[in-house]
């Protein structure tokens, strides 16, 4: 008798970025990344449509869905949903079993997260009451500079020593920064200053959560250059990485595929 195939989805509703997995028999067939927009139950229908029509899978042979993020009540064709902290620690065990350390920058939050074998969740803290260290804060102060985010980060490899910016609220950091420009700091130094802030505002919530080798970086930031230096410098670890045809923006919904697997 031929065992069954098990297909399953996982469906990522973030602040900026929805993103959908689909695993064949645990292995993974396709992802999708696309904005997030106003209307949640829209935007989880599209990745995931567009997640199938890259693996070339009907919906009807999907056995299992789960929804995770922030918008995860609104996958309403998904079979359960489950915490974006639950989904990271698991998409990154997943592929990564020696990872005790994830940290997770997104659009709107900051997240750490110690996890044991096989991806359960020892302790975790979060940065949700405002923008400071997420990819909204980055994105605020790249436009108050007047450049792209890629820019930032070409110029962050410029030589120079980081500014300091000691507010990390984006309404004085955006003064700080102004200020710094007027006062003619290099552009370098300025971009580090950023990057190392949020690099401390980070290392703050991984020292509450008891931190052990191996670290891994998850979210939109993690694919922010200038920022993982800064980050590795402060915590003085170094990175593991991620296969390379992973993008670090898609581990939690890749574990929320992995969970629907899990399921009988």
């Amino acid at each position: 008798m031929t065992q069954e195939v098990k297909i399953t989805a996982g469906i990522d509703i973030g602040s900026t970025t929805s993103k959908a997995v689909i695993l064949v028999d645990g292995k993974m067939a396709s992802y999708y990344i696309g904005d997030s927009t106003v209307n949640p139950k829209k935007t989880a229908r599209l990745v995931f449509q567009e997640a199938l029509n890259r693996s070339g899978i009907d919906e009807k042979e999907i056995q299992y869905i789960v929804g995770t993020g922030y918008g995860r009540a609104k996958v309403d064709f998904a079979h359960e949903n489950i915490s974006e902290i639950s989904c990271h620690a698991k998409g990154s065990y997943y592929l990564l079993p020696g990872v005790r350390t994830i940290i997770d920058i997104g659009g709107q939050d900051t997240k750490a997260i110690s996890i044991s074998p096989p991806g359960i969740i020892r302790e975790y803290s979060m940065n949700d009451k405002c923008a400071a260290g997420t990819g909204r804060f980055l994105d605020f102060m790249a436009r108050t500079m007047g450049m792209t985010i890629q820019k930032m980060i070409d110029i962050h490899f410029e030589e120079g020593e980081p500014a300091i910016i000691s507010n990390m609220c984006s309404v004085f950091a955006e003064s700080e920064v102004i200020n710094l420009i007027n006062e003619e700091v290099p552009l370098p130094s300025i971009i580090k200053g950023l990057h190392k802030s949020v690099a401390n505002r980070v290392n703050t919530l991984v020292q509450r959560v008891g931190p052990k080798k191996e670290y891994v970086i998850t979210g939109g930031v993690a694919k922010n250059k200038g920022v993982v230096e800064m980050l590795e410098k402060t915590l003085g670890v170094k990175f593991a990485s991620f296969p390379e045809n992973i993008d670090p923006q898609i581990i939690g919904a890749l574990g929320a595929a992995v969970i629907a697997s899990e399921r009988k």
